[in-house]
């Protein structure tokens, strides 16, 4: 790849944020800038793009000072950049937390599923949980008749991975009023519970809701 002055003005990473906005960057482009300049035989952006391959955003946000210098094309002071951005990050995501609900209870997280229990089709929901066990995110993951293939993992931690929550509470309703868990229900468990393991997102429970009554892995010792 051609050096960075090189590039056409609005391929290089800081004209185009100015030109386009910071929301229209790819995350390669971001972390170049951060990185600000590339090694002999490589420009930043491919600098970028081969941490990026070879280590997870989440990873990236878990990384120490010693993890992140042993990384081809950072040194000393492109470490402690990106160690002081990651950690501006994390506390500006816990700004104001206090007034989000805490969930450190099936009790907790059903106060927040109240929604799910009149539903006349099958919603599947997540809570993203952060390290202080606050609430603060809820999305809505799919509508149907759950199986494997409406629920993947990668629906389910995405919003993990870009708001830093460190567990989740994934959960859905039963419209037959019968909250005992499908063979669907326990496979989609089985395999967002290993997903998370590979992730370092911890799966707290899986919560099933009907008008009436409700079924907790957790509780009944299923995760």
């Amino acid at each position: 790849m051609a050096k960075i002055k090189d590039l056409p003005k609005i391929e290089r990473p800081r004209e185009k944020l100015i030109a386009k906005g910071v929301e229209n960057l790819k995350d390669s482009e971001l972390l170049a800038i951060l990185l600000r300049t590339g090694k002999a035989g490589k420009n930043v952006i491919e600098i970028a793009l081969q941490i990026l391959t070879k280590h997870s955003k989440k990873r990236l946000l878990q990384m120490t000072y010693q993890d992140l210098v042993k990384i081809g094309g950072i040194d000393s002071a492109k470490a402690t950049t990106l160690l002081a951005a990651f950690e501006l990050a994390k506390r500006a995501l816990e700004v104001n937390d206090t007034n989000l609900p805490t969930i450190e209870s099936t009790k907790d997280a059903i106060a927040q599923l109240t929604d799910l229990q009149n539903l006349k089709k099958e919603h599947f929901i997540t809570l993203y949980i952060n390290a202080r066990h606050k609430l603060i995110h809820k999305e809505l993951i799919s509508v149907g008749t759950l199986t494997a293939n409406l629920v993947h993992p990668r629906e389910v931690f995405e919003p993990a991975i870009i708001r830093v929550a460190i567990e989740i509470i994934v959960a859905h309703n039963h419209p037959s009023g019968d909250p005992a868990p499908s063979s669907a229900d326990l496979e989609i468990t089985k395999r967002l519970v290993e997903a998370g393991k590979i992730l370092g997102i911890k799966v707290l429970n899986h919560i099933i809701i009907t008008k009436e009554n409700y079924f907790s892995f957790q509780d009944k010792g299923l995760i």
